[in-house]
């Protein structure tokens, strides 16, 4: 369809003369001078290939020509809808909308938000979902070409310009399954470093990480036995096994039915996950939907309120 000759406000004009049958009052209708309208109707006249309007046998007024009887219903109509898709506020329902998002997320995101949980509570039929791996970086490019609609990672993972959300703040704890042998005595730095530790490196196949880089300047190391790419596999392993985890304390949570957890002896820093968008979808229902789902995620997901006995914690002197 070629609309590049087709200047829309001329069909405002011709409704109001076609209603009006006057150019003076369709001019006041629209806010226009008689000139410029009569100027408009030369062009309708043109556009058409009809005369539309012809002066009245009483000499008072104009009468619609055949053409512009049968145009006149048909118009009313189209403006009316043109009208409501201008004026309509978008939105977005999640149980009837067909939507496919793609989510580029961290381990650690995955880990610490059970935000699956809500997205099978909250999502209808049509919503499709396909998670991407945060790991690979490219995010800024990923974002721009609309490859992804969201990515979930930490703050310093979210790529200038975009826009972006806190999320959550969240520490480490060490956690072990119920009825581990060490039982739930208060955890100092020597009961710390005698467990076989199971260590999840995002690089892959590390033995050796932040915490270790810790402990060697406190003049301790510990020992790691099982080296990991994804804190979602840790749950499982620590139940079966009598290995420990030092591990995002919302993960910890989640499973506190099977491990219990335990406050670091030693200062740690942690992490904050953030939700990050491109600025052209700052506005778009659907994504904002998306964006808050996680809020909720995070916001019904908080640290663990109960830690077993921990002993005070150590720091480098």
């Amino acid at each position: 369809m070629d609309m590049s000759g087709v200047d829309l406000n001329l069909l405002v004009s011709l409704d109001a003369l076609l209603s009006e049958l006057n150019v003076t009052r369709a001019a006041e209708r629209i806010h226009l001078s008689q000139p410029a309208l009569s100027a408009q109707l030369a062009r309708l006249r043109s556009l058409f290939g009809d005369p539309l309007l012809i002066p009245a046998e009483s000499g008072r007024g104009m009468v619609a020509t055949a053409r512009a009887l049968a145009l006149k219903q048909e118009l009313n109509v189209l403006l009316k809808g043109l009208e409501t898709l201008i004026r309509r506020q978008p939105g977005f329902d999640p149980q009837s909308a067909q939507q496919t998002f793609a989510i580029a997320i961290s381990d650690s995101s995955a880990a610490s938000l059970p935000f699956l949980e809500h997205l099978a509570r909250a999502a209808g039929p049509g919503i499709l979902v396909a998670l991407r791996s945060a790991e690979s970086g490219a995010f800024a490019e990923l974002l721009n070409q609309g490859e992804i609609d969201l990515l979930v990672a930490s703050e310093r993972s979210v790529p200038p310009n975009m826009k972006a959300k806190l999320l959550i703040k969240e520490r480490f704890v060490m956690a072990q399954r119920k009825g581990h042998p060490r039982g739930t005595a208060p955890l100092d730095l020597d009961a710390y470093c005698g467990l076989r530790h199971i260590l999840v490196s995002t690089s892959g196949g590390s033995f050796s990480g932040f915490m270790d880089e810790h402990l060697q300047r406190l003049g301790r190391r510990r020992e790691v036995v099982l080296s990991l790419q994804q804190f979602t596999l840790v749950p499982e392993l620590l139940a079966a096994s009598d290995y420990v985890c030092t591990c995002p304390s919302r993960l910890a949570a989640r499973f506190a039915d099977r491990l219990d957890a335990f406050e670091l002896p030693f200062e740690a820093q942690g992490f904050t996950l953030c939700a990050a968008w491109h600025p052209r979808n700052h506005a778009d229902p659907a994504n904002l939907w998306l964006r808050e789902l996680f809020a909720q995620a995070a916001a019904h997901t908080g640290p663990p309120r109960y830690f077993a006995a921990t002993a005070p914690a150590q720091t480098s002197r």
